[in-house]
């Protein structure tokens, strides 16, 4: 088999796995519950992503679930160059600081994706500040409650 069919569907499986990350993602912000009290970090998110080592920025949604007393699932979906799409799953850990959660965790998105992301961040009930670093990039993302109209 020559290297181009190869390469044509590996770019098909590869889009057609983007496209199912997305879609759960969307189901999954549609379904995600309202924050229940002043520390409730669970819900929907959104905002931006800024590298720091290029100025690359992209927008980013996030559903936070709480999965156990310090354990949250966060699902993120990010665009790359305005036009690439692609969902993925980081595992945190939070630990309750003041009016805040600070999460960290590592979590590895695979080889197309830049490998293993490890991540930083402080959420409040109305912002989510995180710096991540991987071996290709770092940067951060500020993200905030989305408005009605996003919803």
């Amino acid at each position: 088999m020559s290297p181009t069919p190869r390469c044509n569907r590996l770019i098909i499986l590869s889009s057609l796995a983007f496209l199912c990350g997305c879609s759960g993602f969307n189901r999954e912000w549609a379904n995600a519950p309202s924050p229940t009290g002043a520390i409730d970090i669970q819900g929907r998110w959104e905002g931006r992503w800024t590298s720091d080592k290029d100025g690359h920025t992209g927008s980013l949604k996030c559903v936070i679930a709480k999965t156990s007393d310090q354990r949250y699932r966060a699902h993120f979906a990010a665009v790359y160059w305005k036009v690439f799409h692609f969902a993925y799953v980081a595992e945190l850990t939070g630990t309750l600081e003041g009016n805040a959660v600070h999460l960290t965790g590592e979590e590895d998105l695979g080889g197309l994706a830049g490998g293993v992301y490890s991540y930083d961040g402080l959420a409040d009930s109305t912002r989510f500040n995180c710096n991540y670093t991987s071996k290709y990039d770092h940067g951060k993302f500020t993200l905030s409650r989305p408005t009605a109209e996003t919803k």
